[in-house]
């Protein structure tokens, strides 16, 4: 018998209510739209309609997915970042708030500067370059990356929000030297893969299962890629340029001692509203 939207609206919230996903209404929403093929403002106006067969089999489809841990972003293959509307596949990882505190700290530090070089190492689906480029039109953007996957979503992110050709993507390795002939920025982002190997396997089911393993393994001790990033790509900063990196919870201090051992002045940290220091930057000599 068919429903009506409000009617399965009700009984996909509740289900993902039950399976403990914390934004039970938001999902519930963005995901019937989906299955609808309607907006989330559109959605709302048609609570009183009845849906179609087609419409509650595939909406049903999509919470049985979400129920078994499969994150919300891939199954409606957009996410947004900073007020972008961005594309993400399993092939890089979902941009979260967290990140967004790295990207006000690089808003925030090139207002003024005409035409500052900017590089997105490790930049996966481009939500940093992305917002970074969107917010100061001078900038020129260089996203980076060794998964040509990841690259091709950076890409397709840059042409969706109208960035290019303010914005380019190159393929690069963190842990090695940059390319030759690349250049120098005065600020270089970088969210790394920052989470300990051996910490893996006790993530969240919908992050260890579906979210690339490369995006996320930072190594023994989760700093192998802020070592690498400080052995051979401070040459890729110009004098006086910055420096800046997302960090997991507990890291700050150690990447901080590892920034100045390799020179850095200034060093300094960003927190999120909750007091947790979610950023890390410094000065190049």
């Amino acid at each position: 018998m068919p429903l009506t939207y409000n009617e399965l609206y009700i009984e996909m919230r509740r289900a993902l209510k039950d399976a403990g996903v914390g934004a039970f209404s938001l999902e519930a929403r963005l995901l019937l739209a989906l299955a609808a093929e309607k907006t989330p403002e559109a959605l709302l106006s048609s609570l009183g309609l009845y849906t179609s067969p087609d419409i509650m089999a595939r909406a049903r489809d999509f919470l049985a997915r979400r129920v078994e841990g499969e994150p919300a972003a891939y199954i409606l293959g957009e996410w947004e970042f900073y007020g972008l509307p961005l594309l993400v596949t399993p092939e890089v990882l979902i941009p979260r708030i967290d990140t967004e505190v790295l990207a006000q700290f690089a808003i925030d530090a090139l207002r003024g500067r005409e035409k500052a070089r900017v590089m997105d190492l490790c930049c996966g689906s481009g939500c940093l370059g992305c917002a970074i480029a969107n917010a100061i039109p001078s900038a020129r953007v260089v996203m980076a990356d060794n998964s040509p996957a990841a690259l091709a979503i950076a890409k397709a992110n840059m042409m969706k929000n109208h960035l290019n050709p303010r914005v380019s993507c190159i393929e690069a390795d963190a842990l090695s030297a940059p390319p030759m002939m690349i250049g120098s920025f005065e600020l270089l982002v970088c969210n790394p893969p920052y989470i300990p190997t051996g910490e893996l396997a006790a993530l969240e089911r919908s992050v260890r299962a579906y979210e690339p393993r490369a995006a996320l393994d930072g190594g023994q001790d989760g700093l192998d890629f802020y070592r690498a990033i400080l052995r051979h790509w401070l040459g890729a900063v110009k004098p006086g340029g910055l420096l800046a990196f997302e960090v997991g919870v507990g890291q700050a201090m150690e990447v901080m001692r590892l920034m100045e051992t390799s020179g850095l002045r200034e060093i300094g940290s960003e927190s999120d509203s909750g007091g947790i220091v979610r950023v890390v930057h410094g000065q190049s000599r």
